[in-house]
């Protein structure tokens, strides 16, 4: 039963969300597409974690499909051994982790910091944070604590498989009844928060917002205060 619920029918449900309304979205609801920006009530703690986060997020993306996608065959024919790969996976994606960790920390802590920030945060700001910081959490732990305290978990050998296989329409889920717990739970919370992608300002990772992090911050300035130094300049 949990092969077939949670390792099965789970990820498609998941996808088909994520595909379908993100769809709808786009095309229905257009206008919000977007992501406003809070910068106007306060920038250091913005541009702290912000900038932490969006880096992270991306290191950790790029591990992922280092890990998940390519077949652990592919490492071996390369030469690669499995102390080297669980070493440098656990250096960065542990350095990954933090980064995520920390970048939300400092992002769900000028929420409730700043009375204008907080004014203009919704459930849904709330919802994605708390998520993201789980997901990212309990992956932080698993690489920095569970792999080196407990055991180096070979996921290359039944996540990677399992979830390679759900792109062939073929899902080999028995792979997963074996899968240690936590590693069960970074799973489920991950596709949850997959479908939550288009019910949130998440969804503007779709428009591939790759100069972000190093944009030129907005500047504001008032209009009074510019019409008074424009006239002690005359």
């Amino acid at each position: 039963m949990e092969a077939l619920l949670l390792w099965t029918v789970f990820p498609y449900i998941c996808g088909t969300i994520l595909i379908v309304a993100t769809f709808y979205r786009f095309i229905y609801r257009g206008k919000s597409w977007t992501a406003p920006s809070t910068e106007i009530f306060e920038k250091k703690w913005l541009r702290i974690g912000s900038i932490v986060f969006h880096y992270g997020i991306i290191f950790a993306f790029v591990g992922h499909l280092m890990g998940v996608l390519i077949p652990i065959e592919v490492y071996n024919s390369l030469g690669v051994d499995d102390h080297t790969y669980h070493i440098f996976a656990i250096v960065g994606g542990g350095f990954a982790g933090l980064m995520v960790v920390m970048g939300l920390i400092f992002l769900l802590i000028r929420k409730f910091s700043f009375p204008r920030v907080k004014a203009h945060t919704s459930f849904g700001d709330y919802f994605t944070i708390v998520l993201l910081l789980l997901v990212a959490g309990l992956g932080t732990y698993m690489t920095i604590i569970y792999n080196t305290t407990v055991v180096a978990y070979e996921y290359r050998l039944t996540i990677g498989p399992w979830f390679r296989s759900l792109f062939t329409f073929n899902p080999v889920s028995g792979l997963m009844l074996g899968v240690p717990t936590l590693f069960k739970v970074h799973v489920v919370l991950s596709f949850l928060l997959f479908a939550s992608i288009p019910f949130t300002k998440l969804v503007h990772m779709f428009s591939f917002p790759v100069r972000y992090p190093t944009r030129a911050p907005q500047q504001y300035r008032a209009r009074d205060g510019y019409r008074k130094n424009e006239g002690n300049k005359l």
